[in-house]
């Protein structure tokens, strides 16, 4: 899969791009606040119907304009797609693929396999439990349309259970309704989180340790109130001291991964430099995943990925990314330095962007 041509006209600061890019690595140079992450983030957009730094969708929209629009062509082996996404302000968005808009925009994900690595990504690690479940729950999503139909089901079970725990409605055939409901959505989630889990940790190791050198030993946990059975019981039991704090204790909704640099948590005595590693490692990770279990390459986005980075680690990540191990690459970067070195190694199609006031120049 790769993204052949973007349009993008009043993305927040983009206030009219055209681009037509290369198989291999696209990189982007400018100042900061000159769009560059601007335009990854409308790549995203594309992929996910939504902005991966905004959680309202008219955040999007350059400031004082009424609307955007952003129109792609993505090209794998066998299709050729025409992704369109316009929105008015105080209106429904409108996702398109060849030209028909879609019924529910659940059934987009997974069209365009993609994978980004930005700074915000520490969110995975000094945030609650709900942003590493969304890394788990994003890359299963983008592969099984079932496991998000029956994510969104749980949600919907566990919002309504909720509602009765603070509304103290103590009926128990209703409880019972949202509880069987939750129990048979999890049954369901929970090993698909366990499995993916089992494949995807030795390949996230393996990635840390080409980064780091060999150097250090990382880990990752899973913790799921299923470890310890089937959720129904579970939910019947918590009902009493649920209900007297409003809200629902148990369940997959708090399932939680634990990261450990050597025998200690990653967040208590890793550098900035172990941190930033072990983020690109579990990014590298989901690529390397999602490839396998797409059967294709997902497009990857590398936002400022060098930042807190030793020479050495950067030369090693370099190596990777120049390497056949990835197709199509977007990159931004403030340092000419660093994407010479890698357009350098580079030996397949390449290109070099400048991104300036929102435009390409």
């Amino acid at each position: 899969m790769f993204l052949q041509t973007l349009s993008a006209t009043n993305y927040k600061n983009l206030k009219e791009i055209e681009a037509q890019f290369c198989k291999g690595v696209n990189c982007f140079i400018g100042n900061n606040g000159m769009g560059k992450t601007n335009l990854l983030d409308a790549i995203y957009y594309l992929a996910f119907c939504k902005s991966r730094t905004c959680h309202a969708d008219t955040q999007v929209i350059r400031h004082d304009e009424p609307y955007l629009l952003l129109d792609a062509q993505f090209s794998s082996e066998n299709a050729q797609d025409r992704v369109s996404v316009s929105l008015q302000r105080g209106q429904k968005k409108v996702v398109k693929r060849n030209k028909k808009e879609y019924d529910r925009l659940a059934d987009h994900i997974g069209l365009v396999p993609l994978v980004i690595v930005s700074p915000n990504d520490l969110e995975l690690i000094i945030e609650g439990s709900s942003e590493r479940r969304k890394l788990i729950d994003g890359i299963i999503s983008q592969y099984d349309k079932e496991y998000l139909h029956q994510l969104l089901d749980y949600n919907r079970a566990l919002l309504q259970r909720n509602t009765l725990l603070r509304a103290h409605a103590t009926d128990p055939e209703l409880l019972s309704v949202c509880e069987g409901m939750m129990a048979q959505k999890a049954s369901y989630i929970y090993p698909k989180r366990a499995e993916f889990l089992t494949q995807f940790i030795p390949i996230f190791a393996q990635f840390y340790s080409e980064i780091a050198g060999d150097k250090e030993q990382v880990s990752i946990q899973y913790e799921s109130h299923l470890q310890q059975g089937d959720l129904l019981p579970q939910l019947a039991q918590s009902r009493y001291k649920d209900e007297a704090i409003g809200y629902t204790t148990l369940g997959i909704h708090k399932d939680e991964l634990a990261f450990y640099l050597g025998e200690y948590p990653l967040k208590r005595i890793a550098s900035q430099g172990q941190t930033k590693s072990f983020l690109v490692a579990l990014k590298l990770a989901q690529f390397e995943f999602m490839r396998r279990a797409c059967g294709k390459f997902p497009i990857l986005l590398l936002d400022d990925i060098f930042d807190k980075l030793d020479a050495e680690r950067v030369e090693r990540i370099v190596k990777l990314v120049a390497s056949d191990k990835f197709g199509q690459i977007f990159i931004t970067d403030t340092n000419r330095e660093h994407l010479d070195y890698l357009l350098d190694r580079v030996e397949g199609e390449k290109k070099l962007f400048t991104i300036q006031d929102g435009a390409i120049v």
